[in-house]
């Protein structure tokens, strides 16, 4: 069985996976400047407040108003369907 990877045209491949590299070393910053404020005394909620404020004005600079706010819409749905659990919850 081949995977999607497999499939596709040697550029676009090329393509996805500088995309993907460039994704995960912005979250290993991002990591970084989170463990930082941890240390500093910043409590997780002010961060994760603060990050999302940051994240969302930047892609609504970029892609405008409605596209960041139909984004946005989908995201109760894959929360619901765990695609943002890193850890299983326990309350």
């Amino acid at each position: 069985m081949t995977n999607l990877l497999d499939r596709m045209p040697v550029d676009d491949r090329e393509a996805l996976l500088k995309e993907r590299e460039a994704r995960n070393t912005a979250l290993r910053h991002i990591i970084e400047a989170w463990d930082e404020a941890l240390v500093a005394g910043v409590h997780p909620e002010q961060m994760a407040s603060a990050m999302l404020y940051a994240a969302i004005t930047e892609l609504v600079g970029a892609h405008g108003e409605e596209a960041v706010a139909e984004m946005i819409a989908s995201l109760p749905e894959r929360i619901r369907r765990g695609e943002y659990t890193l850890y299983e919850q326990r309350h």
